[in-house]
């Protein structure tokens, strides 16, 4: 609890993020898994899944981000 205190008042606010990456099938983190698509922190590393359709980075616990398919994986069957 402390840690998430200190964290809020004194971490990292995640304003500057890299150019979105689409994660390879096989090798997905946490936050890739989510919607195939993610940015890091370029402060401090953290990953972010991110939204082609709405171009915005999302909050990983967010239900919107459960519920998005990756592009990749809804244009690989056609």
């Amino acid at each position: 609890m402390i840690t998430n205190i200190f964290n809020a008042l004194f971490g990292c606010w995640h304003r500057n993020y890299s150019f979105p990456i689409t994660a390879k099938r096989g090798r997905r983190s946490p936050a890739a898994s989510l919607t195939g698509t993610y940015v890091v922190c370029l402060d401090c590393g953290k990953e972010f899944p991110y939204d082609w359709r709405e171009m915005r980075v999302l909050s990983p616990n967010s239900k919107e981000a459960r519920a998005i398919t990756s592009p990749v994986e809804s244009y690989a069957g056609k």
